[in-house]
């Protein structure tokens, strides 16, 4: 492989280039870091994507015994598309649930206290319980028959 990378500079010559760093670019903070790859994971998992592509309606509607127009969220019996408004809200319990994890990462820490490392914990499990559960009734909402015995 190293062979097969060096043959175009068989040929060409690699001008002596000495680029510095300006110095008001400095590195962003973990932070910083941290809430743009989490805002992308929110979006992307949230179908931004498809969103734009298929540009599906914020909410659909159904209409009841009566005649009268209800909304509904979620876009039953599909798997392979959603409204806006449902993949927003998936989005959000998969965010809360990685939010979780990383609380409960969080928790290591030896210089920690007790008191914080138990309400910590408390909130990370907290977080992923309510962010697989109610991913599971989104589920079933979404496929009435999934799962079932």
């Amino acid at each position: 492989m190293e062979a097969l990378f060096a043959i175009p500079f068989t040929v060409l010559e690699i001008p002596n280039i000495k680029i510095k760093k300006p110095t008001w670019l400095q590195a962003p903070s973990a932070m910083t870091t941290f809430s743009l790859v989490l805002l992308s994971y929110f979006l992307v998992t949230g179908g931004i994507i498809y969103d734009v592509i298929v540009e599906p309606p914020s909410v659909g509607s159904t209409t009841d015994e009566h005649g009268h127009s209800r909304p509904v969220a979620f876009m039953p019996n599909r798997v392979n598309g959603q409204y806006i408004m449902e993949g927003l809200a998936s989005s959000f319990l998969f965010s809360l649930g990685g939010l979780g994890f990383i609380i409960l990462d969080r928790t290591h820490n030896p210089s920690t206290p007790k008191l914080n490392r138990i309400l910590l914990i408390s909130v990370a499990f907290l977080c992923i319980l309510v962010s697989f559960f109610t991913t599971w009734i989104f589920m079933r909402m979404k496929l009435p028959g999934y799962l079932q015995n």
